[in-house]
């Protein structure tokens, strides 16, 4: 949405449109119509390489189901390929941009098929397997993370940030307690904030609701459970108030509410750490240790290098709940620390990353 909205300043006759796979359509399709009723947003058929980092080769290729369910995911690949070149001769863009799930494969290569100008974003410090196949036929290349990390070809990579929207920053003393106002909070008690994502987290939600007790005799609690748990999650904690709130998933004023919070507990996606850098907010990342390429790792590894971030193992969690409960007591009892790490943060944020991205997509329009 950063990325669009320059580009809608540069060139606001452009005609924009949103392609996702049917898995995020729904949340895809909210955020966008409170960005512009304008946008279509459409499905395209994607399928998704199953890779586990935590689990060898040689054990993946003996489990039935993951080998099966590739096997079905590369023929909706090619399927997805076939429709998005029907889509693209039948509407014929200027330029595509992607950012690298796995819906972009088939999106990327029938753009290559068809000689539009490509431009991919990066954002994770370890390079996904569609933006390795997409980034030898790109036209440009944006990255979230310094070029070190990165094996692209120099004449046509640069390192901008990860774009966020201008909604994601820092808040004054008095912003804040307005913005817990604003959701319905206690503006007297420290606020965590715990987000899974957009589809949630299981094993997040899980601790935090285990641990609901402890944790709301510390502070209140906002937890943004992803949809799939959601009805779970709601018959086994209170109804919401201004001590513990529950929501499904957030499409509007996520930055108020990441503005309202005083710690916030996340995944190590690269856009929501972007997010939060821009916001200076103490932050503690649960990465998913099972993700392709161990890509969450190290991402949260880049920050946590300057400590500028606190770490909490995913796996030792579902053990031990308790250690939720310890990394978020330990930042609220000491706020002089909790700060300065979220001025750690902060510097890592790239404000111009959104006009970059813009400038390089219409640049590729212009060079077309």
């Amino acid at each position: 949405m950063a990325v669009l909205s320059e580009i809608k300043k540069t060139k606001p006759d452009s005609e924009i449109r949103f392609w996702c796979d049917r898995k995020f359509f729904s949340q895809a399709a909210s955020i966008i119509a409170n960005f512009d009723a304008d946008i279509k947003v459409e499905k395209i058929i994607a399928g998704k390489f199953r890779r586990y980092h935590h689990v060898s080769w040689l054990r993946q290729l003996t489990w039935l189901s993951v080998v099966l369910l590739n096997i079905r995911d590369a023929f909706f690949a090619l399927t997805g390929y076939l429709e998005s070149l029907v889509k693209m001769m039948l509407w014929r863009p200027d330029v595509v941009f992607t950012k690298g799930g796995y819906v972009c494969l088939p999106v990327g290569l029938a753009a290559r098929t068809l000689n539009i100008p490509l431009v991919i974003h990066d954002s994770d410090a370890h390079p996904g397997l569609t933006n390795r196949i997409l980034g030898k036929w790109a036209t440009m290349i944006a990255t979230g993370a310094p070029l070190e990390y990165y094996n692209y070809p120099l004449d046509k990579a640069r390192y901008v940030g990860i774009p966020v929207a201008k909604e994601f920053r820092e808040f004054s003393t008095d912003e804040q307690l307005k913005a817990k106002e604003q959701w319905g909070i206690n503006p007297s008690r420290p606020l965590v904030v715990v987000t899974g994502g957009g589809l949630g987290a299981s094993r997040i939600n899980d601790a935090v609701v285990l641990r609901l007790d402890k944790l709301l005799t510390m502070c209140s609690i906002v937890l943004i459970s992803g949809i799939w748990q959601y009805d779970e999650i709601r018959s086994l904690t209170p109804e919401n108030s201004e001590n513990f709130q529950l929501h499904a998933f957030v499409s509007k004023d996520m930055a108020s509410l990441m503005g309202a919070a005083d710690i916030v507990v996340a995944r190590a996606g690269a856009t929501t750490i972007l997010e939060l850098a821009a916001l200076a907010k103490p932050t503690i990342l649960v990465p998913n240790a099972k993700l392709t390429g161990g890509h969450q790792l190290k991402n949260a590894a880049v920050y946590l290098k300057e400590s500028a971030v606190k770490l909490v193992n995913d796996e030792v969690m579902v053990q031990d709940p308790d250690i939720l409960v310890k990394a978020i007591r330990e930042l609220l009892d000491d706020p002089k620390h909790s700060q300065a790490m979220g001025r750690k943060l902060q510097s890592f944020s790239r404000p111009n990353a959104a006009r970059d991205v813009a400038d390089m997509i219409i640049s590729a329009y212009n060079k077309a």
